[in-house]
């Protein structure tokens, strides 16, 4: 399903918006080649022997003659971490803070989904630094207060913050305890000209038994084919405020070039690290997004 960036503040609730995509998605995905996943929110799983029978549902087990257990919102499947850079580069471009918004929407419909699932979903907002962090919890209360602060995030501009994903990620993996899939939501621009500085934070995750998924997101028209109208132009880095005024032409083949190569290494380490790396155009459909993470929750379940 997609999100019309320019209408998104028309909703004016993250959280009814994430539930609308997440049906459409839902409902798609039982039309599609997917048509077999198990999306359904279950609220019991089945007793297995051994097990105390305190909590049998014994009202389901009249109309099913099977036996059920009660599962409860403290108890989870699985637990999930949302890493979502909101540096200024995410706010790019201007016109409709595409990335931010995007990203914004897709970890909402993301909570949304773990949440139903009775998951524990946690968040963490990052920059140079961490800039929010909630550990993994599947509360209604929870998962509204991650909303809440979606929302804010979404409809407030930071001034040139600059990027150390590896940094963060460092710093998150020693402050999760158990496993979990964590899911980290990133243009890629960071600060940092070592590479093998995010490869070693990406490791950090994979040894400690996390699984991984890493949406690279950007804006393809012009972070990816660096499509400008020819004439005199001042490109302004947002996160330091550097300037550079050049013709399009003049820099587009060095541009690409080096933009392809920086994501190509990525993604190799990636692969070799058994992450997966989902490159995603913020102007496409959420199921770019959706269908992925269910993939890798069906490998962990």
């Amino acid at each position: 399903m997609s999100i019309d960036l320019n209408q998104i503040k028309e909703y004016g609730n993250i959280e009814l918006l994430a539930k609308q995509l997440v049906e459409g998605f839902i409902t798609g995905l039982h039309k599609s080649p997917y048509h077999g996943f198990s999306v359904e929110f279950a609220e019991h799983s089945l007793y297995n022997v051994g097990e105390s029978t305190k909590y049998i549902d014994w009202k389901v087990f009249a109309r099913t003659d099977r036996l059920y257990t009660k599962r409860f919102e403290e108890e989870t499947n699985l637990r999930a971490m949302v890493l979502l850079d909101n540096s200024s580069s995410m706010y790019y471009p201007e016109k409709d803070y595409a990335k931010i918004r995007f990203s914004t929407v897709c970890a909402a419909a993301m909570a949304y989904m773990l949440q139903k699932q009775r998951d524990a979903v946690g968040l963490c907002t990052f920059s140079d630094e961490i800039d929010y962090f909630t550990q993994a919890r599947s509360t209604v209360k929870h998962i509204h207060n991650l909303f809440l602060y979606l929302q804010h995030l979404m409809e407030n501009v930071p001034n040139q913050k600059k990027t150390s994903v590896a940094e963060v990620i460092h710093q998150v993996a020693e402050k999760i305890h158990k496993r979990s899939m964590v899911i980290i939501f990133s243009d890629m621009m960071d600060n940092s000209s070592n590479k093998d500085e995010l490869f070693s934070a990406l490791q950090h995750l994979k040894h400690n038994n996390h699984e991984v998924l890493l949406f690279h997101v950007f804006d393809a028209e012009t972070e990816i084919n660096f499509n400008f109208k020819e004439r005199p132009t001042i490109f302004i880095d947002v996160e330091s405020g550097q300037e550079v005024k050049a013709s399009p032409s003049q820099v587009k083949d060095f541009y690409k070039q080096e933009i392809q190569q920086r994501y190509h290494d990525i993604k190799m380490k990636c692969g070799q690290y058994k992450i997966d790396m989902i490159e995603v155009d913020c102007r496409q459909n959420i199921d770019q997004v959706l269908l992925p993470y269910l993939i890798k929750r069906r490998k962990m379940s």
